[in-house]
């Protein structure tokens, strides 16, 4: 059974109210622009176009609108940004995703050896507004080592908007974007820059492109990730934030350099009582609930995770997923009672079928006792 929702993220980021926003931005720098007429050729189409297409859509709209010349075409768009994003704050402020036609139509028209200094430039200005990681990827790709040393750069910049830059547009596996032509490798000089970055936007990218890079090369994350924290360059408390946040997948795979990393690197000695749960059924919509006490058997640190597998489509065991649960400093003979409530909502991102679902303890990245529980979709 898959999930339906109307919600539609690409209609609450791309309507009529969110283009006229964008033509009037433009025709502020172009008072000639026919404003009617661009929102037209936009809107008649976008019935038909995902999220992604309707940026480009848009860009190639722009295209047809503005000057030949890519300089007086760039300025214009550079005249019709809306003011920069505030400097002051240090997080969650991510601008407004209409604004990324202007960082597409300078990715299309602008990646040539005669206008890569112009349209890098322009980037630059852009990602202050929304950011410009997906287009500046092109970039990369086409001019490798101009791109990364402008990208260098970027990672010294007064705005945390342009430092951020430098590391999410280098991502090996940046959600919503294409494929980097360069070795994953070749960002870490940049990486080296922005790791003691003091905002928690740019520290999070940067968990992030490690976190990307421990699916291809798990050792060499870890190697960093023990490398700058012997720096001292990164306040302690914001470092253990990104080596938690940067090992979360290896975490869940259990790896144990990982594990030690984070303090969590010794084999667990406990007991684990009455693995039991009030709902061994289930109905999608509801939730899953199992509780357990856990006894340590001398002194340790604790890092308590859950694997569901869920039923397949048919009906034998599927996908897993590793979720968190606690983090726990025991002494010996210390117990603790954990409850937990595991909704089975359907959702864009997984489906669910009826049968037979599980879920294993994970202590420490080992896998302990399981209990089993059947999903129905209905009474």
């Amino acid at each position: 059974m898959k999930a339906e929702t109307s919600f539609s993220l690409k209609d609450q980021l791309f309507n009529e109210e969110t283009v006229n926003t964008f033509v009037g931005w433009l025709a502020n720098a172009k008072p000639d622009l026919d404003r009617a007429r661009f929102a037209s050729e936009v809107l008649d189409r976008f019935d038909e176009l995902e999220l992604k297409q309707r940026i480009a859509h848009i860009a190639s709209v722009m295209a047809a609108h503005l000057p030949d010349d890519f300089q007086e075409a760039v300025q214009i768009i550079l005249s019709a940004l809306p003011e920069r994003l505030d400097p002051s704050k240090t997080d969650d402020d991510f601008g407004e995703y209409i604004i990324a036609p202007f960082s597409h139509y300078i990715a299309v028209n602008g990646a040539t050896p005669d206008r890569l200094e112009l349209s890098l430039g322009a980037l630059r200005e852009i990602t202050q507004r929304f950011s410009a990681e997906d287009a500046i990827r092109t970039f990369i790709n086409k001019f490798p080592d101009e791109t990364l040393a402008f990208l260098a750069e970027c990672a010294v910049d007064p705005n945390y908007h342009v430092r951020r830059l430098a590391s999410e547009g280098t991502r090996p596996k940046l959600p919503w974007s294409g494929k980097l032509l360069i070795d994953h490798t070749a960002p870490l000089p940049i990486l080296d820059l922005v790791f003691g970055d003091p905002t928690r936007y740019v520290t999070r990218s940067v968990a992030n492109h490690l976190n990307d890079i421990a699916k291809l090369e798990p050792d060499l994350v870890i190697d960093t990730l023990s490398r700058w924290k012997a720096t001292g360059r990164q306040e302690p408390a914001e470092m253990d934030f990104i080596i938690e946040h940067a090992c979360r997948t290896l975490v869940k795979n259990g790896d144990e350099r990982a594990l030690s990393l984070l303090g969590f690197g010794e084999e667990p000695e406990v007991e684990i009582r009455d693995l039991t749960s009030p709902t061994p059924m289930v109905q999608i919509g509801s939730a899953f609930e199992f509780s357990f006490t856990l006894v340590a058997r001398r002194p340790q640190k604790l890092l308590v995770d859950y694997t569901m597998v869920f039923a397949g489509p048919d009906g034998k065991p599927g996908a897993s997923k590793v979720f968190k649960l606690k983090k726990l400093d025991l002494d010996a003979g210390e117990s603790v009672v954990i409850k937990k409530k595991h909704p089975m909502k359907l959702m864009t991102t997984r489906a669910l079928y009826d049968g037979a679902h599980s879920i294993t303890l994970q202590i420490n990245g080992k896998s302990l006792d399981s209990l089993e529980f059947e999903l129905a979709t209905s009474s």
